[in-house]
C-alpha cells in the first residue's frame, strides 16, 4: 500500500507544478474556472488510476503456507 501512496504523491506534484507552470506563463487567463476545475478531476482519476494499477511491484504472487 506505501507503493500506492509513494505514486500519488509524485503524480500530484507533477500536476501541481504543470498547473503551476500554466499560470506562470499566462495561459490560465483565457479558460474558463470551470474547465480548469474538470482538467483537475480529470487528472486526479487517472492518477488514482494509475496508482491502483501500478500495485506493488515485484510480481502478484502470494505463497500460502500450510
Amino acid at each position: 500500500m506505501r507503493f500506492i501512496h509513494l505514486f500519488l504523491v509524485g503524480y500530484f506534484i507533477l500536476v501541481v507544478g504543470i498547473g503551476l507552470a500554466l499560470w506562470k506563463t499566462g495561459a490560465l487567463k483565457n479558460v474558463s474556472p470551470v474547465w480548469i476545475g474538470i482538467g483537475g478531476l480529470i487528472a486526479i482519476g487517472i492518477g488514482i488510476m494509475m496508482a491502483v494499477s501500478s500495485g506493488k511491484p515485484g510480481g502478484g504472487s502470494v505463497e500460502i503456507k500450510s
